[in-house]
């Protein structure tokens, strides 16, 4: 068997500072977008030059924070509940033989100066300080086939879980001014339940934290859907 080395050629910079809470797709938290800084020797104009002519990229990017764990030849998908083995290839689990990942997302505009080449992205699914491997451009011709069938995971997952604020949450939200729109990304990012399918059952009132941007968002699920506890600027 032959072993393959690849280089980093740069980082994500991202929202999402940890994986709970990450969305399991990018594009379905529209304030979710980051920044992809490339890193030398690989931060030159000349390596994007044309790229700013497409509207997506396909970006290759390591499981940094769960590679240690190894691979696993059947996973639990979220989207069969948690309970159900298939095999690791038939999905996109982070267990796997080589811990590689594909996202694909939108490119907003490339910033080049100096020693600095950034490119700013859409809605994304990578934690902060992913490393990327590779950049390749979105070809709609060749990659959107509507017509194509995804077993287990054809539609989007829902988001229908409703999110309200407790006074301390909203007094938290009014004194901060940094991100205007943090309630609304607060709220889609919780409308999809990210807790792992197998603490769904879990008994009510749980407290949940996640690291969003730069606060530590607790929030508890009730027989109403989820209440946002508190915003704690970390």
């Amino acid at each position: 068997m032959s072993e393959f080395a690849f280089a980093q050629i740069g980082v994500i910079r991202s929202p999402w500072k940890e994986k709970f809470a990450v969305p399991r797709q990018p594009g379905l938290v529209q304030d979710g977008g980051g920044e992809l800084h490339l890193l030398a020797p690989y931060n030159q104009p000349e390596a994007v030059r044309g790229l700013e002519e497409f509207s997506h990229l396909w970006l290759l990017f390591v499981f940094h924070q769960t590679m240690e764990g190894g691979w696993r030849p059947t996973v639990r998908p979220p989207r069969l509940g948690g309970n159900t083995r298939i095999g690791v290839f038939a999905t996109r689990s982070p267990f796997r033989p080589n811990p590689i990942g594909m996202s694909l997302v939108e490119l907003k505009r490339i910033t080049s100066k100096k020693q600095s080449v950034i490119l700013e992205l859409g809605s994304l699914d990578l934690v902060d300080g992913t490393p990327i491997v590779d950049i390749k451009p979105y070809l709609p011709f060749a990659e959107a086939l509507p017509e194509a069938h995804a077993g287990f995971a054809q539609s989007a997952p829902k988001a229908n879980m409703p999110v309200r604020f407790s006074p301390l949450a909203q007094q938290q939200l009014q004194q901060q001014v940094r991100y205007p729109h943090l309630e609304r990304f607060i709220r889609e990012v919780l409308a999809q339940d990210p807790r792992p399918a197998y603490r769904k059952d879990e008994a009510l009132d749980r407290v949940y934290a996640a690291w969003l941007l730069d606060f530590n968002v607790r929030w508890r699920i009730d027989e109403a859907g989820t209440e946002v506890v508190a915003i704690d600027l970390r």
